[in-house]
């Protein structure tokens, strides 16, 4: 069992910032693959950005590339997520996710992750 727990949603205008944070406990976190995924209002679940066990690897979907950035760091058991140049169409609710998931590919499919966390909203005000 891995318990998350992400912080570091709210209110900001647009063109500003936020940075995720999410904190994991119970299994050995540097075992597992994270992502962030998010949900607005009458929409479903999308991926936005994941991180291979060891940092080495990256993905992000098209419509963050180049204004988030996801890190990781194993010694504390965080995954974060910096987001800039935040645009109204950013508003949801963010959730952090883990995998166990072995090989060589970062899941994007909601149904590839074992675990998540309760979610944190973020807010841009046009």
């Amino acid at each position: 069992q891995v318990l998350l727990v992400e912080s570091g949603g709210g209110l900001v205008q647009t063109g500003g910032s936020l940075r995720l944070s999410c904190a994991a406990s119970g299994r050995t976190f540097s075992r597992y693959k994270m992502a962030w995924f998010r949900q607005a209002p009458g929409k479903e679940r999308e991926f936005v950005a994941a991180i291979s066990s060891g940092g080495g690897r990256i993905d992000y979907a098209d419509s963050v590339k180049g204004r988030f950035t996801i890190s990781r760091d194993n010694a504390k058991d965080t995954v974060d997520l910096q987001m800039n140049s935040l645009k109204p169409e950013d508003t949801a609710v963010y959730y952090c996710a883990a995998t166990a998931s072995t090989g060589w590919a970062l899941p994007r499919a909601k149904f590839q992750y074992d675990y998540w966390g309760q979610g944190t909203q973020v807010t841009v005000s046009s």
